[in-house]
């Protein structure tokens, strides 16, 4: 069992994909625009600090002419995750104007790296993709949107750089120490409370020898009381991994301006259309737009459009009227 604790920190389950499957096509449409996915190869890989290679994406408008520069919101994902849980953020925000740069965190998907840390080394990784992205003249401002693990490397970056426009935030944790005392609790070991503390000591020390970071130094709460980034928080109310109270203390510690929403559903659930609809007002009044549409238009059976599951939907009767399609014009 303390194995599988360590584990739940430095090496959940590997997310196992294929981007030609399990990404947005290379070309698709939205709302009648054709957009892109640009993945960095050869001489233009992120590398992080400890030399591992990062495999990212870029979702933008096709084309998107040189001189034109557009915010881009960063996708950081949870800590069995990977770059293709980006999907519905690039569905989201793209009709918007916004673009969706996503990454693989080291020890993530298909990027270079043995261990994650759950926020720890992959602030590293984010402070990598920041800086590319602050050298493409195609690129304004920049935000941040982070689920659990995702949530808290951009907290800790955010801290950091208060150039970055705003912050969503879905269900990070305030104190990692905290949590692993929980999850003993969701996981029903039956020991007495000061031998758990003794357990979970133990434990930060393998992770210490293991992946070289201490579980002690992710203590959310004091990084938040230094962050002053617009942030909105979201956390599902029934979910028992990340509980909820998690997100108050933070949002109640935040030293910037934040909003937090709650809604049905646990951990891993699918997040309800108005909870979307709140994060994509949030990021276009932190990164201001420019209202001009530059994707090219393409012909689309009107008034179809795709909701945020790739589903075509009828806007006047709000039903299914056809099977899931491709990200490509039909």
């Amino acid at each position: 069992m303390i194995d599988q604790l360590v584990n739940f920190v430095i090496r959940p389950p590997r997310a196992d994909y294929m981007p030609s499957h399990d990404l947005l096509e290379r070309e698709f449409v939205l709302k009648g625009h054709r957009y892109e996915r640009k993945d960095l190869e050869a001489s233009l890989f992120i590398t992080n600090s400890r030399g591992h290679v990062l495999q990212c994406s870029h979702y933008r408008p096709r084309p998107l002419p040189e001189d034109v520069s557009l915010p881009c919101v960063i996708y950081c994902h949870g800590n069995s995750g990977c770059r293709a849980d980006a999907n519905e953020a690039a569905i989201i925000l793209l009709p918007s104007n916004i673009t969706v740069f996503t990454l693989d965190f080291s020890g993530s998907g298909l990027s270079e790296g043995k261990y994650v840390s759950l926020g720890w080394n992959e602030t590293d990784d984010l402070k990598a993709v920041v800086t590319h992205l602050r050298k493409d003249k195609q690129v304004s401002l920049v935000g941040l949107w982070g689920r659990s693990m995702g949530a808290v490397t951009s907290l800790f970056y955010g801290a950091q750089d208060p150039s970055i426009a705003g912050m969503v935030l879905d269900s990070p944790f305030s104190n990692l120490f905290e949590l692993m005392l929980e999850l003993v609790d969701v996981y029903k070991i039956r020991l007495p409370k000061f031998t758990v503390k003794v357990a979970v000591q133990y434990m930060r020390r393998l992770i210490l020898k293991r992946a070289q970071f201490d579980i002690m130094d992710l203590d959310v709460i004091k990084v938040a009381q230094k962050n002053f980034v617009p942030v909105l928080f979201g956390h599902a109310t029934e979910d028992l991994f990340i509980q909820p109270h998690h997100s108050d203390a933070i949002f109640k510690a935040y030293g910037g301006d934040k909003n937090i929403i709650k809604f049905e559903g646990d951990h891993n659930s699918a997040r309800p259309q108005f909870y979307y609809d709140s994060v994509t007002i949030f990021f276009y009044n932190v990164l201001r737009p420019p209202s001009e549409t530059y994707a090219e238009s393409v012909p689309v059976p009107d008034p179809l459009y795709y909701d945020v599951n790739g589903y075509v939907f009828d806007e006047d009767i709000d039903e299914v009227v056809c099977a899931r399609l491709p990200f490509e014009v039909c």
